[in-house]
């Protein structure tokens, strides 16, 4: 969304070509339901304020959905800050943008291969409810989360710690829950706290141990993330593979109920609490990356390296989701930056990525592949294909810093740093 849109507002000819019958991805079909990587992270959340550390075009979908009453006020997480969204209304706001510049939208298609020469990407191959068809083009950015355009035109990715990706979810709300009842027992913090720890630890049914629940815009709707996808045998899934989709689709449906049923029979505040519905799909966190021209490493996140050529600013911690507790490492009053490298594919020419399959290593990717940041890279790709159309030069001809310097101009007619 924020690519395509960026693009067309500098006026190109731009085609959106989505799966679904809407815009927002795994925000919305998957109910991941929050903007994370907005703020700061603190030692002390309760003692402080949130700060904002990204503007563009996250803050501008901040702005739009507030608007419309679809977000909340941040809410703490761990050490640092959230704001959720609710997933009716981000469909609204996405609708509104793409339509108010004029995108042409294909919705219900889907990309099934990719037409190439000489190393360039030509056209792509769709698949829609009247069969195959073919578009042109002259750039190509590549939002699918999963490297589609780049993996089927024969270009490097990787995938995961050694084939191994971080297990997906399945999110799920509750209604009618008293969320006065549940803040007090439960604390503002929206990470479980020791005391629910150690009831999960007593359930052998849940195999995840540490869980976050977050209250919506809606009154006694609680937006709930607490299940781990694995196959029935225990095993990781690689949701590339459709047999492996599909049983994390159907595995999710088990655990979603049986950590309902959980709440219910242990949490204060859901003894009355029905179940809403699931997200329309299992929530992935990582698949395929590619090989880009620069690589966001693990040291550049810890060290919180600076860079020229940065295109998003993060204090999102490196959250892992391995085992039965996620992992999660901290950046305390500080940030690292993602430099425009890492979503330029090292083997292309005119195609560029966006979103969680970026040129970043397992650990970096747990940080860098969150919502407000993803926003940040789609309207840097867009940055790029109009300085490419224009200068009539390919992505990896592009000068970084330059692509860094149009970041921080913003929405509102201000020359703003992107922190």
């Amino acid at each position: 969304m924020a690519a395509s849109t960026t693009a067309a507002e500098k006026g190109h000819r731009t085609l959106l070509i989505e799966r679904l019958g809407f815009c927002g991805g795994a925000a919305v079909s998957g109910m991941s339901g929050t903007i994370c990587g907005l703020y700061n992270a603190v030692e002390n959340p309760e003692a402080a304020q949130p700060q904002q550390v990204i503007f563009g075009f996250a803050e501008r979908m901040r702005r739009a959905l507030d608007a419309e009453g679809g977000l909340t006020s941040p809410q703490i997480y761990g050490k640092t800050w959230v704001a959720t969204h609710d997933c009716a209304t981000y469909k609204k706001v996405s609708t509104d943008l793409l339509r108010s510049v004029g995108v042409n939208i294909l919705y219900h298609t889907e990309m099934v291969d990719v037409l190439t020469e000489d190393n360039a990407v030509n056209g792509l191959i769709l698949h829609t409810r009247s069969g195959f068809c073919k578009v042109m083009g002259r750039r190509f950015i590549d939002c699918s989360g999963d490297a589609d355009i780049i993996f089927r035109s024969g270009l490097t990715t990787t995938k995961g710690n050694n084939g191994v990706i971080q297990n997906p979810s399945m999110m799920f709300k509750a209604g009618n829950v008293d969320v006065a009842a549940y803040l007090d027992y439960w604390g503002n913090d929206t990470i479980s706290p020791p005391k629910v720890v150690d009831k999960l630890e007593r359930r052998d049914e849940l195999i995840r141990k540490k869980v976050w629940l977050f209250p919506t815009v809606n009154p006694g709707e609680i937006l709930v993330n607490g299940t781990k996808i694995t196959g029935f045998d225990g095993r990781a899934l690689d949701v590339t593979n459709p047999v492996d989709h599909s049983e994390a689709e159907q595995f999710s449906i088990y655990q979603a109920k049986e950590f309902f049923k959980f709440l219910k029979e242990e949490i204060p505040g859901f003894e009355n609490a029905y179940f809403i519905d699931y997200a329309q799909e299992v929530g992935v966190r990582q698949t395929r990356t590619i090989s880009g021209i620069d690589t966001l490493i693990n040291d550049d996140v810890i060290t919180a390296k600076k860079r020229k050529d940065s295109i998003a600013r993060s204090s999102w911690p490196i959250e892992l989701h391995y085992g039965s507790k996620p992992k999660t490492e901290w950046l305390i009053d500080d940030y690292y930056d993602v430099p425009f490298g890492s979503l330029v594919p090292s083997d292309g020419q005119n195609v560029i990525v966006a979103g969680r399959c970026l040129s970043a290593e397992h650990e970096a990717l747990a940080s860098c592949r969150v919502t407000a940041q993803c926003f940040e890279y789609g309207r840097a790709a867009a940055l790029a294909t109009d300085l490419s159309l224009r200068s009539r030069v390919d992505y990896n001809e592009i000068d970084g810093v330059e692509i860094s310097a149009l970041m921080n101009i913003d929405y509102y007619g201000k020359k703003r740093s992107i922190f």
